[in-house]
């Protein structure tokens, strides 16, 4: 019987789950994740899980881990320092094309070369200055480069590459190893953001490989991409961006595991993030567009996922103007004050307690702080390194730690850096106060709501004195802001054209008056017309009164908390290579695929030749990955015109998918797992 071993770190929790034969869950077991290192969440999850099935580690036939950290990343705006080259392209597109948002003040390069449409070189690369701005700028975590139509010659991409691994020996991200597509500004926008994450996916790996060993786990490890299919940890390693929706991905591949829905929206609530989702006969819908996550739109291969930042640990933000005031939530993350409590004890009752006995409310009230130990903190300023001196070691009121106004700036520094932790009012706080959930401290929650209750709003009094109805507050506002996601969801799968934006869509007062069965003199009524599937450990605390709201049926499954570790073991290895065809002239057939373009006098034998190195590729890869009898699915996209009772060849895309199920460890045959 092959034991199957499935990890998810996500924002709050790691998770870990064991099944049998692929069809039976054994254990499941949570741990706080570790943000300092992530190792110790991933083992202690494992060694709970472990030890409540009694499944010897030797048993374990293959791991794999699936992660939420790198939408979280992007989400909350953390990642490493970048360089970008930006090869043929304008100055100006930094800006037209949020390139200068999306680097925040890290350094780019705009160089001279490229390529035109043929990929024939429009401009020589500029390795000189590529050397020299190498050499002027402080050290980078790693560097994304793009080439005007990389995808259709990459060689500029290739040789930028070289010489900044040369150079510098960080990692680089690659534009055209993303998409075959074109559109080269998204390109390097997609290869900007995968570059700030690799540092920390890579770091995720390596520890937890480093952990299944201390642990006596020998199987290989495996790691969702996301799109929810499998590759190992060595191409992830060398390819952490596909990493991107890993965990979500997960989520959607468990939920049609643990469901078996054909038809239904997935909604996956986590501590800092909701993603939602939607099956369609059995399958995880594709992203033609790319990946969307936070305000960004990438062109890696994935789930079509809509990312909010919503959580069961959101930040709980006061409307202080208007009379009814109110709370929004999201998209920050914050360390729930019971958890804070539940780990460090008195020192935040003390405060909590002090801040009750004082009359008038502060705006910082039951608000904290916490550096978070063992992080690398090269290429802090002064300000940020006295900061994080004030902040000390433990755990500190923020009132206690800003100062000047400017003080702000440089906590909101430090915290997009990982380096430290805020903590406040939260969902999850709400809950222990409703008697929802008890795992941490339920005190230390009441007072929270009781100070967050007693600040002032816009008509002069209190937003809400009593703690259960501050509680009752929010969990209502999750539900609203769930509610309009999903249906903003719906409506962007919609065909039928309403001729507004989806979000405008589900907060429109007549979508909003047909979910309360409007009667009047008109009769509306409206609602989701597929299923829900509500994952997340705390989805059963909040998604029932959102499935009454939407007047769906709302499914809530059994291990529905770790749908992401079981969507980790229960998926596919699956690899996509991408090429095209291009007629320059006529009589002339172009293959580009990640290699130097070549031609051909007939277009038959450039698909064939282009179709043949794709499957190759494909079949290599997903080989590697450790996937047993290997299936390959060929798709072909000729597009022609009829000019002169002809028909003319204008393009050609080929995609190759290779993939099966991963092979299991047999301890009888233990080489077998080393492919």
């Amino acid at each position: 019987m092959a034991i199957l071993l499935g990890v998810d770190t996500g924002g709050t929790y790691t998770d870990a789950v064991l099944i049998r034969d692929e069809t039976d869950v054994v254990a499941s077991a949570k741990a706080l994740t570790t943000r300092h290192d992530l190792a110790e969440g991933i083992g202690a999850a494992i060694a709970a899980v472990l030890t409540q099935s009694g499944v010897a580690p030797g048993d374990i036939g293959m791991a794999s881990l699936s992660t939420t950290l790198a939408t979280n990343a992007l989400v909350e705006g953390q990642g490493g320092r970048v360089g970008l080259v930006y090869i043929g392209f304008r100055e100006q597109d930094l800006d037209s094309h949020g390139l200068r948002d999306a680097l925040g003040g890290d350094p780019a390069l705009v160089l001279q070369g490229g390529h035109g449409h043929a990929g024939t070189e429009t401009a020589p690369l500029d390795e000189t200055a590529l050397s020299a701005w190498l050499d002027s700028i402080d050290p980078v975590s790693a560097y994304a480069v793009a080439a005007q139509f990389a995808t259709r010659n990459p060689a500029h991409e290739l040789r930028a590459a070289e010489i900044i691994r040369a150079t510098t020996g960080r990692p680089v991200s690659l534009s055209h190893q993303l998409s075959a597509k074109l559109n080269g500004p998204k390109r390097a926008l997609t290869a900007l953001l995968n570059a700030r994450l690799i540092g920390m996916i890579t770091r995720l790996i390596a520890r937890a490989e480093h952990t299944l060993g201390t642990l006596g786990i020998a199987a290989p490890l495996m790691v969702v991409r996301g799109d929810g299919a499998l590759i190992s940890a060595a191409q992830a390693r060398e390819r952490p961006i596909e990493t991107i929706l890993s965990g979500p991905a997960a989520s959607i591949v468990g939920a049609r595991w643990m469901t078996g829905a054909k038809d239904a929206l997935v909604s996956d609530i986590g501590g800092t993030t909701t993603d939602i989702a939607l099956l369609r006969d059995g399958r995880p819908m594709i992203d033609p567009a790319g990946a969307q996550v936070g305000p960004w739109r990438t062109m890696v291969e994935a789930v079509a996922m809509r990312t909010t930042g919503l959580g069961g640990d959101s930040e709980v933000t006061v409307n202080e103007s208007g009379l009814r005031g109110g709370v929004t939530l999201g998209p920050r993350r914050m360390v729930p004050v019971s958890l804070l409590a539940a780990e460090a004890g008195q020192k935040v009752h003390d405060v909590l307690d002090e801040q009750l006995r004082r009359e008038v409310p502060g705006e910082q009230d039951a608000l904290f702080v916490r550096a978070v130990n063992g992080m690398d903190q090269g290429g802090l300023g002064s300000k940020d390194l006295q900061l994080l001196e004030r902040i000390g070691p433990g755990v500190m009121a923020l009132s206690a730690v800003l100062g000047a106004r400017s003080d702000r700036a440089v906590l909101r520094r430090l915290v997009a850096r990982g380096l430290v932790l805020v903590a406040g009012p939260t969902p999850s706080d709400a809950a222990h106060v409703l008697g929802r959930l008890t795992a941490w401290d339920g005190t230390a929650a009441e007072k929270a709501m009781r100070l967050l209750g007693r600040r002032r709003v816009g008509h002069g009094g209190r937003l809400c004195p009593d703690p259960s109805a501050m509680a009752q507050m929010i969990v209502d506002q999750l539900t609203r802001q769930t509610v309009l996601a999903l249906l903003e969801a719906a409506f962007a799968e919609e065909e039928t054209a309403f001729g507004l934006p989806p979000a405008q869509l589900a907060d429109h007062v007549l979508m909003q008056a047909g979910l309360s069965y409007y009667r009047g003199l008109v009769r509306i009524e409206a609602g989701l017309n597929v299923p829900v599937i509500g994952l997340g450990a705390s989805a059963a605390n909040y998604y029932t009164a959102v499935g009454d709201r939407l007047h769906c049926d709302m499914i809530l499954p059994n291990h529905a908390g770790v749908a992401n570790a079981i969507g980790a073991v229960v998926g596919r290895i699956a690899v996509r290579r991408s090429g095209a065809v291009t007629s320059p002239s006529e009589g002339v057939f172009r293959v580009h695929a990640d290699e130097v373009p070549k031609d051909f006098g007939d277009a038959r034998h450039a698909l064939d030749h282009l179709r043949a190195h794709l499957e190759k590729d494909a079949r290599q890869a997903a080989a590697e990955a450790g996937a047993d009898e290997v299936e390959v699915h060929v798709e072909e996209d000729v597009k022609t015109v009829t000019a002169e009772a002809r028909e003319v060849f204008i393009e050609a895309t080929v995609t190759v998918e290779a993939g099966g199920r991963p092979r299991i460890a047999d301890e009888r045959d233990p080489g077998r797992n080393r492919a």
